[in-house]
């Protein structure tokens, strides 16, 4: 491989940390690949660090010592977080998306790549402070934002089943209440999925009365694991009062006028 310029080798850097957010690079891997002295890539990783930082798109995370190396961390600024919840919202209030009873059509948004990876980012800004080991979220449309969430982190997702899998092996299951129907369901995680005292963050697309959530919470603690958060896209004004009382939602769903064809909506970052 012919040596880079700086600037292509600092293009290559960038490309090669957000590929593979939260994987831990030694300088010794970067230095073998382009044929430079670790202090050149020392030097050229606090300037991408320093630009990163400035425009608010991430940042390089070092960590010294023989095991150590440097870490991309996708962050969401603050203002960049309530633009995006704001343009979740205008989307949410089409009037195309009304369906019958009442409902509304998000699954375009949720299986959207562009979606999944920017509202992804914005959990994992919210609760990387909370060093989860691991994302989980209930199949299946929670799977996009878990999985870009635990992409973000670095972190495996866990995929939290409404039945066992015999590929899965040895399963823990509960049944729990819903609480927007009432109606009683079941939900499983394979055990070898979550190692004992891990520390997961809970992930969904959409909250009513809380009891799915309060069903993922309740499983994690039956396997010994400690749940340090929980980040939905859209949560529901009503009920007020849900079975989870400690939650991160993008947006708010105030309700949905089918007469009028209005979505009432707005943006949150809270509860």
């Amino acid at each position: 491989m012919a040596k880079l310029k700086r600037s292509e080798r600092i293009a290559a850097l960038v490309k090669l940390l957000a590929d593979r957010p939260g994987y831990l690079w030694s300088l010794s891997q970067f230095a073998e690949r382009f044929a430079t002295a670790k202090s050149t890539i020392s030097d050229d990783l606090s300037l991408v660090k320093a630009v990163l930082d400035q425009e608010g798109l991430g940042t390089i995370r070092t960590y010294p010592g023989v095991a150590g190396g440097v870490t991309y961390e996708p962050r969401v600024t603050e203002a960049a977080a309530w633009q995006l919840a704001e343009e979740l919202a205008t989307q949410l209030r089409d009037p195309q998306r009304i369906l019958p009873g009442g409902f509304v059509y998000m699954t375009d948004l949720l299986f959207s790549p562009t979606w999944a990876e920017r509202l992804g980012a914005l959990f994992a800004t919210r609760f990387r402070g909370e060093e989860p080991d691991l994302v989980a979220t209930v199949e299946t449309k929670g799977i996009p934002l878990g999985l870009m969430t635990a992409r973000a982190l670095g972190r495996p997702l866990v995929l939290l089943r409404r039945d066992s899998r015999v590929t899965e092996g040895p399963s823990v299951s509960i049944t729990y209440v819903s609480g927007s129907s009432q109606r009683i369901a079941t939900m499983s995680v394979p055990r070898r999925a979550v190692p004992q005292g891990a520390r997961v963050l809970l992930v969904d697309d959409f909250m009513k009365g809380g009891g799915t959530a309060r069903g993922m919470m309740d499983l994690m603690r039956e396997v010994g694991a400690r749940v340090v958060g929980l980040g939905v896209m859209i949560a529901t004004a009503e009920p007020a009062r849900k079975l989870v009382e400690d939650y991160f939602a993008v947006a708010v769903l105030e309700g949905v006028d089918t007469v009028r064809r209005q979505v009432r909506v707005r943006p949150s970052l809270g509860r």
